[in-house]
């Protein structure tokens, strides 16, 4: 490992998680059995709690589909339904640039109001700093998030035919930001996925006990957070090729730029690890909910232990899916 920081240790794949485990889990003494999850949860009697925090440095500050502030309560919101948990407060913390123009703070503070009142949510506490110009891209900002977890969310050992779900459409967020950021000379309609996902907690209330896992597969796609379930889990996951949804629009702008979707970010979507045979009653309850007509059965883990992911295509082959190992698009989020 290079004793440089460079772009891609802040992709989420291997790069990233050398970082983590030389630096931070080196220093921070994090105690080996406790799994590095997007949320931590804890017990204060009588319910369970999770926490999490996230700093954003997305670049532009506005695209198409959303803005750095929303994108902000939105990653904290759904890094807290990945625990389970119902969020009810969160902090925001703003690094500012000397010379950003106020009234565009402005909307960045208001897109962020209403996606907690939309959702429930309050932001109760936060933090502001100014740096000299040039010492900052702009604004950055950091949200912090706490939520009360569901009884009846209670995350398992993964097993084979466990089956695995996406909740949309996939690579809509790194495919709107491509656009936004190079100003991509391409007639389109798409937009990012970034929205919140806390209502699913709510919404799918009795399916919980049979969902084994959640995870929002933003930096690396869907591709290197799959990688990380099945090395963890050890097993192989088998994906389907044609029950992958994506817009036709975004696999087209991808196949253009020869960037692969499944490792691209989505923003607004979750992936649902689910107990074998329950997958497709859980899935219909998806399909009822709105915004999730997308939603699709997707692959399953299999019998064999190497903690690979490969992709059964439509020609009747099989396509490794290997880690995330160079940079994609960074400052994603």
């Amino acid at each position: 490992m290079t004793n440089k920081i460079k772009l891609v240790h802040g992709d989420g794949g291997v790069k990233t998680n050398e970082l983590i485990n030389r630096v931070f889990l080196k220093h921070y003494g994090n105690d080996e059995e406790t799994p590095l999850c997007d949320s931590f949860v804890f017990t204060t009697n009588p319910s369970k709690l999770a926490y999490t925090t996230d700093s954003f440095v997305v670049q532009p500050l506005f695209f198409r589909g959303g803005d750095i502030g929303k994108l902000a309560v939105c990653g904290t919101l759904n890094d807290l339904t990945t625990a389970g948990a119902k969020p009810i407060y969160i902090s925001a913390s703003f690094i500012i640039e000397e010379g950003f123009d106020i009234d565009v703070l402005c909307k960045i503070a208001q897109s962020m109001g209403e996606v907690c009142k939309k959702n429930g949510v309050r932001i109760v506490t936060g933090d502001t700093k100014v740096v000299e110009c040039g010492c900052a891209d702009g604004v950055f900002v950091n949200t912090s998030g706490i939520g009360i977890v569901s009884k009846k969310f209670s995350p398992s050992q993964i097993e084979p035919d466990d089956e695995i779900i996406i909740t949309g459409t996939i690579a809509e967020h790194g495919t709107a930001i491509l656009l936004d950021r190079y100003d991509l000379a391409m007639e389109t309609n798409v937009l990012s996925d970034c929205c919140a996902l806390s209502h699913l907690i709510t919404d799918l209330d009795r399916e919980l006990p049979y969902i084994k896992l959640m995870k929002d597969p933003t930096r690396g796609g869907i591709a290197t957070v799959l990688n990380e379930i099945a090395t963890h889990v050890g097993n192989n996951v088998e994906l389907i090729e044609n029950r992958i949804p994506i817009n036709p629009q975004v696999k087209a702008i991808n196949n253009i730029l020869g960037i692969d979707p499944l490792y691209l970010a989505c923003e607004g979507r979750m992936i649902l690890v689910v107990k074998s045979g329950f997958g497709s009653r859980i899935l219909q309850g998806l399909k009822e909910i709105c915004g999730y007509q997308d939603a699709q059965i997707i692959g399953h883990f299999t019998k064999d232990c190497q903690g690979l992911v490969y992709l059964q295509t439509d020609i009747g082959g099989k396509r490794l899916l290997p880690n995330l190992e160079g940079q994609t698009v960074p400052r994603i989020c």
